[in-house]
């Protein structure tokens, strides 16, 4: 048998199924989810306990009434599209046929932990004032944790984002989770935590419907916020958390101050505060002034006052100064004359004279030898001479 192109396969496969009578125009029972739009066409899934078929519609009409969750039964056939190799069941009437599956188990689970207290508003702690690191329960992948990231270091550079990376749906997200939750309930180093992911249909989302997440959120030691999906999605989740934010962005949003308002308003006070001063430092010279003018007034006629005493004391103190003076210059005069009768050159003025030999003093005539000369110093001038002879006489000290 000759191989067969992709094309030549899948048109033997669409020719099946329109050869195929019983397939046309049946009716389909189940439940509604992972709607998209294109243009005028929708796409959608319809589910029952272990199966999903995929369904579209080009008639976006049919839609004004359902929504994901709702279970509905749809009139069409089944349509294999050759270019892309894609089966999908073309819808051409939806009804209403009560609500899905997953919807009423949503319902049925709000109204119970409604009824326990688990949305009451005396439950929800109130936001921090100040909030320097924020934990975040999402996926490591996709835009909710860089919307975050990017929105909160854009308002405040400074403030820390810790991830909790965690499925957001699918076999073993709820436990994941709630293990998030806990962990940042019991982690003293954050302020607050958002529990984040994208929007979905109501599948994507239930893992946020669950009860174990729900009681782990109420559970919760800090201020959480919750944002899953879009505007338009509710999950558990948000009925329990101390504050919902439409989007994760919204979230970090709420939970971050700008610092360029902070900024401005601490500018705004700098100024006012300069004012006060400056006005401050006005009145405190005007008073300076005023003080320094009495003082000058008051030490003038202090001085005016006093003025007659003080020149009496000074004249008398001129009086002992002069007559200390005069005591002093008498006592040096003394002192004078006395030191005059001790000077040398005033007993040599008497007809005395000073020996000396060898620049040796002599005080007795055994001191000199007959062999050197001896200067003798008179008042007015010195001689040089011999010695001719050496007497010596008998008279003592």
């Amino acid at each position: 048998m000759n191989a067969l192109s992709v094309t030549k396969f899948n048109s033997i496969v669409r020719d099946i199924f329109n050869s195929e009578e019983l397939l046309h125009n049946i009716q389909i029972v189940g439940e509604v989810f992972g709607v998209s739009r294109a243009k005028s066409a929708v796409y959608f899934s319809l589910k029952d306990e272990e199966s999903s078929l995929p369904c579209v519609t080009f008639n976006s009409f049919l839609f004004e009434n359902v929504r994901e969750g709702d279970l509905v039964t749809i009139t069409g056939s089944p349509n294999f599209y050759v270019k892309g190799g894609r089966f999908n069941f073309v819808t051409y009437n939806i009804t209403l046929a009560g609500q899905g599956l997953l919807y009423q188990r949503f319902v049925e689970l709000k109204n119970k932990l409604e009824r326990e207290g688990l949305f009451s508003a005396e439950h929800k702690k109130l936001m921090p004032h100040k909030i320097k690191r924020i934990g975040v329960v999402t996926s490591k992948d996709g835009a909710v944790i860089e919307d975050i990231k990017n929105v909160a270091w854009r308002r405040n550079p400074s403030v820390e984002i810790v991830l909790y990376p965690c499925k957001v749906q699918g076999i073993g997200a709820e436990k994941e989770i709630v293990d998030g939750i806990n962990f940042f309930s019991n982690y003293d180093k954050v302020d607050a935590v958002i529990v984040a992911r994208g929007g979905g249909s109501l599948e994507d989302l239930s893992a946020y419907n669950t009860e174990m997440v729900a009681r782990a959120v109420f559970n919760s030691n800090k201020f959480l916020v919750s944002a899953v999906g879009h505007e338009v999605d509710f999950t558990i989740v948000d009925f329990v958390s101390d504050l919902r934010a439409p989007t994760p962005s919204a979230a970090a949003e709420l939970l971050t101050e700008d610092r360029s308002k902070g900024q401005m308003n601490f500018r705004h006070l700098l100024s006012k505060l300069s004012r006060a001063l400056s006005g401050y430092t006005a009145d405190k010279i005007d008073e300076f002034n005023d003080v320094t003018k009495d003082f000058q007034i008051s030490s003038t006629n202090f001085l005016e006052d006093k003025n007659t005493p003080l020149k009496s004391v000074l004249s008398k103190l001129n009086y002992l100064i002069d007559k200390k003076v005069m005591e002093e210059n008498h006592a040096f005069n003394l002192l004078e004359s006395k030191l005059g009768g001790l000077n040398p050159t005033s007993v040599l003025r008497r007809g005395y004279a000073k020996v000396e030999q060898g620049e040796k003093p002599i005080l007795s005539a055994l001191q000199i030898s007959e062999k050197e000369p001896i200067d003798v110093h008179f008042f007015d001038g010195q001689v040089t001479a011999s010695v001719m002879k050496i007497k010596k006489t008998n008279r003592k000290n």
